[in-house]
């Protein structure tokens, strides 16, 4: 048995970049409340071309605001696609994950850290 490496608490902005977020998670919340796990993010200006694990492609906007972001943030989903297979430890993960709106991951490049630090940013 391998040893659980999830354990403790994730804490993210509420307010991030919905594609980095999108990025990090790898879920995607269907409008019928269906999870699926998300196998590439190809970003295309203001807009990104999402494809699960059981193929299914979409055009997505870069809103904050949008069902999805609120939906991923807020944990809604009423079922688990059985075709994407997310394994338990993603679910797991995901479910101790909280959004704050001061206190979390601004979900960074690491290059994006460095230049606002010079910057006197941080």
């Amino acid at each position: 048995m391998m040893a659980d490496h999830v354990s403790g608490k994730r804490f993210y902005r509420k307010r991030v970049d919905f594609f980095r977020l999108l990025n990090k998670l790898k879920l995607w919340p269907s409008q019928a409340g269906i999870l699926h796990g998300v196998k590439a993010i190809v970003e295309k200006g203001g807009y990104a071309e999402v494809t699960t694990h059981c193929n299914h492609v979409m055009i997505v906007r870069n809103s904050k605001r949008s069902r999805a972001a609120r939906w991923l943030r807020n944990k809604w989903y009423f079922a688990v696609c059985s075709d994407c297979k997310i394994p338990e430890w993603k679910l797991r993960k995901y479910s101790q994950s909280f959004f704050t709106q001061h206190y979390g991951s601004n979900l960074l490049k690491s290059t994006e850290n460095e230049s606002s630090f010079e910057r006197g940013g941080l």
